[in-house]
């Protein structure tokens, strides 16, 4: 401060003198004052800066302990109880079933089988039913004798092991009928009877090492024997009929990741002969038949599943060597493709495929029993088959499948009349090629276990490369199923079908014969056919049921010359023990 007030006076002192040089020449001036300086003074602070925030104290608080007493009560438990429903329902080893039907016809059935276990299963069963009524057509002409008798007996077992499962069954089956397509009530039944017996087993094995890296396997084995009845020693029409037929089938799979690869190995072996010696070892005479087939098959492919198993696709091929006569070679496409949507609402799916159908006498019969011993066999060859449709569900109680597909056959054998037999009431086979088209929308209803309902239908378009028609083949066709629990009390079934647009070769004009492309042919008309049975639970042990069969009672031919019976019921009693 007071190094200031110096400087202070020193340059005023400098200006004053400037000034004065500046002036004109000595100018005085005469005055009074005062020359008092103040004293100076040190200033015994330092400076510091002066922050406007300021930080708030951080208060601390001592932790405190409280004790507080603790109450101790002892209150009562209740007991506890048990629940004595039955939470499974019991099972009984033997089940017995006996009824009789209008037109004499007795039924009756016994099963043993194991009760519940974990390691194995097994069931002996032993069915048979038979029927005695005559049959008449819509015009109420008597058709000859038209009896028949089934006999089955079947033994089943199964062992299941945490790495394996085996299964086998043994069968045997007595069919006995009546050609009966003859419009003549004065035949003999003995000029027209006819018997298949069959005796046959299957075997399985499926490995289950629970590891998705480990090769699994599964291996299928089945045989059968079918001969007719014996000749007559006079008659070359009755000659009879045998039929050795077995399959064998390997399959292994690995996964790995979302793939899965497999492949298929297979062999069908088929030996059929017709003739009035032993044909049981190919030693037919004469005009006899025999033909031995066996087809070598081979089908590799790999399962993608992606996106959370929505997205599948299926991609392989399969191979087919048929070996018989002359030596033939096939291989198909084998491809499909699927995808989720919505949560299994909707399920888009499109495929390729095709196969060889190894055409055997059981086979046959099983669809047309009415068809002669002796037939000639060609196996029916499917180059492809092209499928796609939807399927879903809308509810949580109901389902819909939609679908169409479109494939060839060549080789299809179609059932014709034999104009070789003596009286015509036999089947004989005709081969031809087909393009057959298929639409079909089927749709399901469930409630719980008291109602379920399920129906079914089907269109169908055959184009033909020689026949007028796809002979006996149903242009449309309904199914309908159902069945409903009411108070676990009563249980009632309804289930059946309707077919139209079949049609019969003929070779002479008659009544109600038609032409085209210079082949005669009849209409079968349709085929109407519901089953209603009702059952009665008196308790958890005795059942009583009663069964109506043909409700409509129509007349209609199954095949041609071959008209059913019409209404039928059937009662009786099912016992549990």
């Amino acid at each position: 401060m007071k190094n200031s007030r110096v400087y202070l006076l020193l340059f005023s002192f400098v200006v004053i003198a400037q000034l004065g040089y500046a002036q004109p020449p000595d100018v005085t001036i005469d005055g009074k004052g005062s020359r008092k300086v103040e004293p100076a003074h040190r200033l015994t602070v330092s400076p510091q800066v002066i922050d406007t925030v300021k930080p708030s104290p951080v208060a601390s608080y001592p932790l405190l302990a409280y004790l507080y007493p603790t109450d101790i009560r002892l209150n009562p438990i209740k007991a506890a109880e048990i629940e004595t429903t039955e939470k499974l329902r019991q099972l009984y080893p033997f089940y017995a079933k006996i009824g009789v039907g209008s037109g004499v016809m007795p039924l009756g059935q016994f099963i043993y089988n194991s009760t519940r276990s974990k390691g194995y299963q097994y069931r002996l069963k032993v069915d048979h039913i038979s029927s005695f009524a005559s049959i008449k057509d819509r015009n109420n002409v008597e058709y000859a004798p038209a009896n028949y008798d089934k006999t089955g007996v079947s033994l089943f077992g199964k062992i299941v092991d945490n790495r394996y499962m085996i299964n086998g069954q043994l069968d045997y089956h007595n069919h006995g009928f009546n050609y009966y397509g003859i419009p003549s009530d004065t035949i003999d039944k003995s000029l027209i009877g006819q018997r298949f017996q069959k005796i046959g087993g299957n075997m399985g094995y499926v490995s289950d090492f629970g590891d998705s890296a480990v090769m699994n396997y599964a291996i299928d084995l089945d045989y059968h024997f079918l001969q007719t009845a014996s000749p007559l020693e006079d008659s070359l029409s009755d000659w009879r009929s045998a039929e050795h037929n077995a399959k064998f089938n390997i399959k292994g799979w690995y996964n790995y990741k979302s793939e899965e690869f497999y492949a298929n190995f297979g062999l069908r072996f088929n030996d059929y002969g017709f003739g009035l010696e032993d044909t049981i070892i190919n030693q037919a005479l004469d005009s006899g038949r025999v033909r031995t087939n066996t087809i070598i098959d081979l089908k590799p492919g790999v399962l993608t599943q992606l996106m959370d198993n929505r997205f599948k696709l299926d991609l392989g091929f399969s191979m087919s060597v048929d070996i018989g006569e002359e030596t033939k070679f096939y291989i198909y496409p084998q491809a499909e493709v699927k995808y989720s949507l919505f949560n299994d609402i909707f399920i888009p799916f499109a495929g390729i495929r095709g196969g060889l159908e190894q055409t055997s006498f059981s086979t046959l019969t099983q669809v047309n029993q009415f068809l002669a011993p002796s037939v000639f066999l060609a196996n029916e060859n499917n180059p492809y088959d092209i499928y796609g449709g939807i399927k879903g569900t809308l509810s949580k109680n109901m389902g819909f499948n939609v679908n169409a597909s479109f494939k060839k056959i060549t080789n299809k054998a179609l059932f014709i009349v034999d104009t070789l037999g003596q009286y015509r009431n036999k089947f004989a086979l005709l081969y031809d090629t087909l393009n057959h088209t298929r639409i079909e929308a089927s749709i399901f209803y469930q409630l719980d276990e008291k109602l379920k309902i399920d129906g079914l239908a089907r269109y169908n378009s055959y184009e033909t490369k020689n026949e007028a028609f796809a002979w006996n083949l149903p242009s449309l066709e309904f199914q309908l199923r159902a069945s409903y629990n009411l108070f676990d009390k009563f249980l009632l079934n309804l289930d059946g079908h309707i077919e139209t647009g079949r049609k019969a070769l003929v070779y002479e004009l008659g009544e109600d014969v038609l032409e085209e492309n210079d082949q005669y042919y009849v209409s079968l008309g349709s085929i109407v056919d519901f089953n209603l049975g009702v059952s009665y639970r008196y308790n958890k042990r005795v059942t009583a049921f009663l069964q109506l069969n043909n409700l409509v009672s129509q007349r209609y031919n199954d095949w041609y010359n071959y008209p059913v019976q019409p209404i039928q019921v059937m009662g009786g009693v099912s016992f549990r023990f």
